[in-house]
């Protein structure tokens, strides 16, 4: 079907290694030509091992089930007719241990606020619909096993 590529490059620019000081700081580049700095997590290795600046693997996790999950929400919604001036989410994914005792990301919840205008607004009930017909579609979502969960915020109209 299709094929989506990131090239993730580190180098160890001198660090002795082996005494396991060096820095995780790295660079992600897309397909689509476009580079970001990225390292373990602070919360995971201390700085100045790693680098706050950088995106790390969970926070690019949380964000890519969050920006699926909006860009088939706003395709649903624009196919029923809704017009979404604006949609924010401040999404936030859970560390914990799973079952196995191992840490992962075991839930991740999108907030989603949304503003619409025009004269079709959507009732509360229709918002829900669009938000669990866009977590079904979402192929972040189906290639996971998080518990993904939806809870719009209460000024979503």
């Amino acid at each position: 079907m299709a094929e989506y590529t990131a090239t993730v490059s580190w180098d160890r620019s001198g660090a002795r290694f082996t005494d396991n000081r060096y820095s995780r700081a790295h660079r992600w580049t897309f397909d689509g030509g476009m580079s970001i700095v990225a390292s373990a997590s602070p919360h995971v290795v201390p700085v100045p091992l790693s680098d706050p600046g950088g995106i790390d693997p969970e926070e690019a996790f949380v964000a890519a089930l969050s920006s699926c999950h909006m860009l088939w929400f706003l395709s649903i919604a624009a196919k029923r007719g809704f017009t979404v001036d604006s949609y924010q989410d401040v999404a936030v994914g859970h560390m914990e241990k799973n079952p196995e005792g191992r840490l992962a990301i075991t839930r991740v919840e999108l907030r989603p606020s949304l503003q619409f205008s025009g004269a079709l607004v959507p009732e509360s009930n229709e918002i829900d619909d669009m938000h669990e017909d866009a977590h079904r579609q979402c192929f972040i979502a189906n290639s996971v096993r998080s518990l993904v969960s939806v809870k719009p915020m209460e000024d979503a109209v």
